[in-house]
């Protein structure tokens, strides 16, 4: 496909943006603010003291993944500002809470030549950094002829999306040949980048192995804990996608644990009232994690499951709970990200489709750390085995530490990756 005829496509869709924009914020009303900078326009400049760093983090995992990595740059150059830029208001939000007024942050608009060339002429970024696999064909080409270093970092490609690329093979290659760099997380994932066509991969590790617990973490979790039950048994069924709830509440009904507690948290947080109505279609008695503000609050005996319709605590909650299951597994999503669990040190079970992180997936099983099942009767056994087998909880606890500590330093390769390219602009 050559890139006129994907801008002429991106083109024929921009009039049904609005309406698009409109549905989802039904949902989620921040997808009815900032419409100007989806379209590259942006209020007059008032920060034009340092030159900007630019990162492009499209929702909430990206963006908790770049926080060692911004604080790393804002360490290491602090003559520069770093910005960020979103394509979800979830990422934004994330970013908001992370971050705060230390960076500037809006949207990335949407890759038609005119929008991305107007963001770059507004912010005159010294370099860019895409994160995983944003592959956005113009604002790329604009890089280029803008004389913008524009790096592919933490870069992932699963088998599945390089078929897909591979389908637009032209456009692909002259996509990933106009970058300046790419950092890929493993090997698998440079030797399909390098089977497309790119140049100048080098393999740094996992961002994600260097978010380290905030330092309330592990306090807010023990108090979370005491509102669950201190002698209760808890699942933890963390990110889990359309269609997983079902399942994993059939495995836990089959697992007959006395007086377990099942978290149930979705990985998105538009359907928290769709997974509040399955739970009551089943019966089951159950409390929202909201209504658990206060420390006083507790969990009592007849609930059998606590919706976690609050977003930014993930660590709290794999601090509270006793096993963990990765959502995004159980069905071909691809699976979610399990070093949180890993560096709380906790035991956790995977899924059989974790084709978005299947190196990562497999250390964690080589080292001890995590189970694979394959299905929901699986799922219900394993987590039957790990509750009453005291010493194989505590061998993979500790496991799940040590491969969380051992895989760290990747935001301080791509800090030092960054340099040159500041130096040169």
């Amino acid at each position: 496909m050559p890139r006129y005829i994907y801008s002429l496509l991106l083109y024929l869709l921009l009039p049904l943006v609005p309406i698009k924009l409109i549905w989802r914020g039904l949902k989620q009303p921040g997808y009815l603010k900032h419409w100007g900078e989806r379209f590259g326009c942006y209020p007059k400049a008032s920060y034009r003291d340092k030159p900007f760093i630019w990162l492009h983090c499209v929702s909430v995992g990206e963006t908790r993944a770049a926080e060692p990595l911004v604080r790393e740059l804002q360490h290491r150059y602090p003559r520069h500002k770093v910005l960020i830029t979103h394509g979800t208001p979830t990422g934004r939000q994330t970013s908001e809470q992370l971050f705060a007024d230390s960076i500037e942050r809006v949207y990335l608009p949407y890759d038609v030549p005119g929008a991305v060339q107007r963001f770059l002429k507004h912010f005159r970024p010294g370099v860019g950094l895409l994160l995983e696999t944003e592959l956005w064909f113009n604002l790329i080409a604009a890089c280029k002829k803008n004389g913008v270093p524009l790096l592919l970092v933490n870069a992932r490609l699963s088998q599945r999306s390089a078929d897909g690329y591979a389908r637009i093979g032209k456009l692909t290659r002259q996509g990933l040949t106009s970058l300046t760099g790419i950092a890929a997380q493993t090997e698998a994932d440079a030797n399909r980048l390098q089977a497309l066509g790119a140049r100048h991969v080098q393999v740094f590790g996992n961002l994600k192995f260097d978010v380290r617990p905030p330092a309330t973490a592990f306090e807010n979790g023990i108090k979370l804990r005491r509102q669950l039950g201190s002698t209760r048994p808890v699942f933890l069924a963390a990110s889990t996608r359309d269609g997983e709830e079902a399942l994993i509440l059939n495995a836990v009904a089959e697992t007959g644990i006395p007086d377990l507690l099942t978290v149930l948290v979705p990985r998105h947080p538009q359907r928290f009232d769709e997974v509040a109505g399955l739970l009551g279609r089943r019966g089951l008695n159950f409390v929202r994690r909201s209504s658990l503000s206060d420390v006083a609050a507790t969990v009592p005996d007849d609930v059998e499951v606590v919706l976690g319709d609050t977003m930014g605590e993930m660590f709290t909650y794999y601090a509270s709970c006793d096993i963990a299951f990765i959502g995004g597994s159980l069905l071909p999503f691809g699976g979610q990200n399990l070093i949180e669990a890993a560096a709380m040190g906790k035991p956790h079970i995977i899924g059989p489709h974790t084709f978005n992180f299947e190196e990562i997936a497999n250390l964690a099983i080589a080292s001890g750390a995590a189970l694979r099942i394959g299905n929901e009767e699986e799922l219900g056994q394993a987590l039957h085995q790990l509750m009453q087998d005291a010493a194989l909880h505590a061998t993979m606890s500790e496991a799940a530490l040590q491969f969380s500590r051992k895989a760290g330093g990747t935001a301080e390769k791509i800090a030092g990756f960054v340099k040159p390219y500041l130096t040169s602009a």
